[in-house]
């Protein structure tokens, strides 16, 4: 349920609607907006008609049921567009932002290098992961802790903020020691004793698209860390399986204004994992700009030949900067 708070309603009216809420033991979740406040009721539906009381409360417009079974996610819950922070960085405003970095930590020289090819060509969020969910148990399976420090010193000698991936509900604490966001995984978009984990962090949360998720089921597991209490949540569309082989998986491209239309949350796009092959980066990243994607998330590797994980889909420095002004330049057409 929405509660509608009138535009002229005091602090103290929105914190009585708040403690009444909870006082019939649903969570209250405010947005305030440039007009008026939102209250989102969020709890057990069988006793949903309580709810219907607020009405009376001093300060309530009115009441609203939410329709989409993702009520926090929803656009009927929160007034405008979310706007992420992460460090410095704010994803989901006017800024197109690009992370970028390599698929996995391999040492502290390959990361540094690569974080200052990724500073140097303007991304602002540097990406490496020291936990790799690997299909096969004999792939490399990331530096783990060690990585994670080397992620820390070298955001510590570039200024870049960090984002890696945490893929057990155990590791979350010693994952968010280090970086700045927690990236949730494909493999991993459903495994909710993860997704309630990181509702409980305090870090921003990288939530990609499932291989064989919907839309619908990728934002009930947003709705999964919002309702834990984490409101700072993106989401990335990285490539759907479909019959088709030529790539590695189906940029669904057409998800992102569905989703904009849906949700408040950001929306990104990874190219890199949806087509699999380097060469196909750089178009399927302009199409990104295109559709409205709040920002990218792209593997660049000074060495990709030489990768331990991905690097047939890593660009090089060279083919990077080329991606960044080739961004630019749409951003700005864009823009008149």
């Amino acid at each position: 349920m929405i509660i509608v708070m009138k535009n002229q309603a005091t602090e103290k009216q929105i914190e009585d609607v708040i403690h009444w809420i909870e006082s019939v033991g649903y969570k209250a979740h405010p947005s305030i907006g440039v007009e008026r406040t939102v209250i989102g009721a969020v709890g057990d539906n069988r006793d949903k008609e309580i709810l219907k009381y607020a009405e009376s409360l001093p300060g309530v417009e009115k009441t609203m049921p939410i329709l989409k079974p993702y009520k926090l996610a929803s656009r009927e819950s929160h007034e405008g567009n979310t706007v992420v922070s992460v460090g410095s960085i704010k994803i989901g405003g006017p800024e197109f932002v690009v992370i970028a970095g390599p698929c996995a930590i391999e040492s502290e020289e390959q990361l540094l290098e690569s974080a200052y090819v990724a500073k140097k060509g303007g991304a602002q969020v540097l990406r490496g992961g020291a936990y790799k969910p690997r299909t096969s148990p004999y792939s490399f399976q990331g530096m783990e802790e060690e990585g994670l420090k080397i992620l820390n010193q070298v955001s510590a000698r570039t200024s870049l903020p960090t984002v890696t991936e945490v893929v057990n509900p155990a590791d979350v604490n010693i994952v968010e020691s280090y970086a700045d966001m927690l990236q949730i995984g494909a493999r991993n978009v459903q495994n909710f004793a993860l997704l309630k984990e990181v509702g409980r962090s305090q870090k921003p949360v990288l939530l990609k698209r499932g291989m064989m998720t919907t839309i619908e089921e990728l934002l009930m597991s947003a709705e999964y860390i919002l309702s834990a209490g984490n409101s700072q949540v993106i989401l990335c569309e990285r490539g759907i399986r479909t019959f088709e082989t030529a790539t590695r998986n189906t940029l669904d491209l057409s998800a992102v204004p569905v989703l904009k239309s849906l949700t408040h949350l950001p929306v990104i796009v990874d190219p890199s994992h949806a087509a699999g092959h380097w060469r196909y980066v750089i178009p399927l990243s302009r199409a990104a700009v295109a559709v409205g994607a709040d920002g990218l998330i792209v593997e660049v590797h000074p060495e990709p030949e030489k990768a331990v994980s991905d690097g047939m889909q890593s660009l090089k420095p060279e083919k990077f900067y080329q991606l960044m002004d080739e961004l630019r330049a749409i951003n700005t057409a864009m823009r008149h």
